[in-house]
């Protein structure tokens, strides 16, 4: 039996855009190793817009910060090498690492191109609004400070379905690229009618030449950074058949231990689990409706159903295929899917991902070192760091739950013979202080169980029979255990 695994989502959005994050990843993992965090999430690698670029506006997918490019050789994030430094740091402590693949779009062309367009509506894309057009647009991409260096593949019109800018009239808009063959690709999310089109220059995965050339980059940039495996971004504007060919193709040559993990945002756990089918579950996607739920109760307070947590959530329905989160890049304050669970219900959120056992949960660091930016978020990384310790330690076993009150619920995990003293019984409140009477086992009985939160300062006597009543605060969680580690 193997030690319980976390992950961390290893950026947030307003990491200082300085280049010195790769560096950040290399002093810290130590660190992180100690905090019982094994594997990271790290932000695109490839060359952006600008040097302040996040990675999302995805320019030259083989430049790791290799060469000089839209102003910069370093991405916002470091130089190639420093990247490789980083990612070195973490194999040789046993931390895994996960790239984020952006393959929705390409940003930043080199030169403008004279093609024919539709217009169509924004809020429904299967409507024409326009006839055919001429437009000048941003989709000749040349790479000319790389050259022909690890791909002769140059990007024009004709791999791409859509863009949203005229540089001849100076208008923007949704327009749909004529050609052969060409129209949105048909399996992809339906939101606005059709969702294949998000932003920039959208890759057609129609085309064959740009299947085989994404297949053929995602080999090379696994080849090159010897990393774990890939977070992909957007996965719902992208054609479905590609996700799924990619996802083969992926493990065929890197193995089937390499992890992929899509960014599909959706609540909906039907069009959830439409999707994992098509993939044949070789893919985990993040928990969208658990974000939500956590959301949602963190804004209701009292009011908040708990035993209702999990309902129509990935974890619930599909354990072995569920990414628990709490927030993100972005669902943090002021991006595009702010939705940021508050303050106090964020330990109670974490217990939820970190101490039961299903799902692979992952820490956001935005929570756990702060978010920067013009409005800064402190730190809670001392709320954190017990879940994390209780994770590593006790959350083992067989799992009861106690979901048996609306404002007060609880879970017993049992412990292992692998992990002696393994075992925990955590209580959580979103109402008023109180209390929940557990069965832990016989074999406990006469042991004195601490909360490892220090939120309560009681030492509980097992009982003979191997039940206790173990009490939490109004508003938070606790998490008992035999004191021993």
């Amino acid at each position: 039996m193997e030690r319980n695994h976390t992950m961390m989502q290893f950026f947030e959005w307003h990491v200082e855009p300085d280049g010195t994050h790769w560096n950040r990843l290399k002093q810290l993992a130590p660190i992180l190793k100690e905090k019982y965090i094994d594997s990271v999430w790290i932000p695109p690698v490839t060359k952006g817009l600008s040097k302040d670029d996040n990675g999302y506006g995805a320019y030259d997918l083989y430049d790791l910060g290799e060469f000089d490019q839209k102003g910069t050789v370093r991405t916002k994030y470091g130089t190639k090498e420093e990247l490789l430094e980083a990612l070195q740091a973490c194999r040789e402590l046993g931390i895994g690492v996960y790239v984020d693949v952006v393959m929705n779009h390409k940003a930043g062309a080199d030169e403008t191109e004279l093609f024919s367009v539709i217009e169509v509506n924004p809020l429904d894309r299967t409507e024409e609004i326009s006839e055919p057009f001429t437009i000048e647009g941003w989709t000749k991409f040349t790479f000319p400070g790389r050259g022909n260096r690890y791909s002769h593949f140059t990007w024009s019109f004709e791999h791409f379905n859509g863009t949203d800018y005229d540089a001849k009239s100076g208008r923007t808009g949704v327009f749909r690229i004529l050609g052969d063959y060409k129209d949105w690709n048909k399996n992809v999310d339906h939101e606005f009618g059709n969702y294949d089109y998000l932003m920039f220059a959208n890759i057609d995965y129609n085309h064959p030449d740009v299947r085989k050339e994404m297949i053929r980059w995602g080999k090379w940039l696994a080849d090159t950074l010897q990393c774990n495996g890939f977070r992909l971004d957007a996965i719902k504007h992208i054609h479905y058949d590609f996700i799924h060919e990619f996802t083969k193709e992926m493990l065929k040559h890197c193995g089937e231990n390499f992890y992929l993990v899509g960014e599909f945002w959706k609540s909906d756990l039907t069009v959830c689990q439409e999707f994992l089918s098509q993939t044949d579950y070789q893919i985990d996607i993040f928990d969208v409706q658990l974000h939500f739920h956590f959301y949602s109760a963190s804004k209701a307070g009292r009011q908040f159903d708990l035993r209702t947590i999990f309902d129509q959530t990935i974890v619930q329905a599909h354990p072995l295929h569920a990414v628990t989160f709490v927030d993100n890049h972005d669902s943090q304050p002021n991006e595009a899917l702010e939705s940021w669970v508050e303050d106090w219900f964020k330990p109670i959120a974490y217990a939820l991902i970190l101490l039961r056992k299903d799902g692979y949960p992952c820490v956001f660091y935005g929570d756990y070192f702060g978010i920067g930016g013009p409005e800064p978020i402190p730190s809670i990384q001392n709320k954190i760091d017990p879940l994390l310790y209780a994770r590593f330690h006790k959350a083992y076993g067989d799992q009861r739950d106690y979901f048996d009150h609306p404002n007060i619920i609880g879970w017993v995990r049992h412990g292992t013979g692998e992990f002696p003293d393994s075992g925990c019984a955590v209580v959580l409140s979103n109402g008023d202080h109180g209390e929940k009477r557990m069965f832990v086992g016989e074999h406990r009985r006469g042991e004195v169980w601490i909360d490892l939160t220090n939120n309560r300062p009681e030492r509980i006597l097992i009982e003979e029979n191997g039940f206790a009543t173990f009490p939490v605060n109004g508003r938070s969680v606790s998490v008992w255990a035999h004191k021993g580690v």
